[in-house]
């Protein structure tokens, strides 16, 4: 069975509540998974929402309306799907604000992600993100560089930035292994809502991480690596351009473990 489920404001959504929104793109969005009606990091993607409506409307929805509307919307669901809220306002883009914000609030649900089991392989292309601290719509660059990366025989696409440090991946973010210690390459990426958890738990575990430059050229079988998003805590990467890199296994053990400490919260 296949679950979709569209909400609009609190309630489900009709036709003209979605045709202005067909070709918008001045919104951003947060996406989670859901479990027995649980979300990990409720409190990460609710920052995450009021931090980017601050930046593209200059103020946000209360926490408690957001959270009204996730659960009008989860009433309906099973207990286990993929969550996805947007939030936009009016006036839309193409226009100037105004002194009154309204928000359109649009939350889908489909069902449960079932993430790449991986070992994935990443192209390195040059790519700087606009807002890179905001998860907003209307990236087309990530999916062309996702092609390109699969014509070029890899599974996607890793990105490097104008000083030619690693910096995240097209839908991910990106985490390496080097035996002793968690490394963060360090650029302006978007701070993934599973990366925050994991830095978190970790910390509470007492295992080391930093947070360094690393570049393309040091790459090799001294150092893991994977990706993370909202399906999966760590999927395996074993070659990142031309370098193949150690096997993720431990690692990838690792924070799976990490990310099973964070506790599931209602939602």
């Amino acid at each position: 069975m296949t679950t979709s489920i569209t909400h609009f404001n609190g309630k489900t959504a009709e036709a003209f509540d979605l045709a202005p929104l067909a070709f918008a793109g001045f919104a951003h969005f947060t996406a989670m998974q859901v479990r027995d009606r649980r979300v990990r990091g409720l409190d990460l993607h609710l920052t995450r929402l009021r931090e980017a409506s601050d930046v593209l409307f200059g103020r946000h929805l209360p926490d408690e309306e957001v959270l009204g509307h996730l659960r009008c919307a989860l009433a309906d669901a099973p207990p286990n799907v993929s969550l996805t809220c947007f939030l936009s306002s009016r006036p839309g883009e193409f226009t100037p604000a105004g002194d009154d914000v309204n928000f359109d609030m649009l939350v889908k649900i489909t069902d449960a992600a079932t993430p790449p089991a991986g070992p994935l392989s990443l192209d390195v292309v040059e790519h700087e993100r606009h807002l890179p601290r905001v998860k907003h719509v209307g990236e087309v660059s990530k999916t062309l560089l996702l092609r390109r990366a699969n014509a070029r025989g890899y599974d996607d696409a890793a990105f490097t930035d104008r000083s030619g440090r690693l910096s995240e991946a097209t839908i991910w973010n990106l985490a390496f292994w080097d035996g002793e210690s968690v490394i963060w390459p360090r650029a302006e990426v978007l701070p993934g809502v599973t990366m925050q958890i994991l830095a978190r738990r970790l910390d509470a575990l007492g295992i080391p991480q930093q947070s360094r430059d690393v570049h393309p050229s040091e790459l090799g079988a001294h150092l893991s690596a994977v990706v993370m998003n909202s399906w999966s805590p760590g999927i395996p990467v074993d070659r990142i351009g031309d370098a193949q890199l150690n096997e993720a296994i431990e690692f990838v053990r690792l924070l799976h473990m990490a990310y099973a400490e964070e506790p599931l919260e209602p939602a």
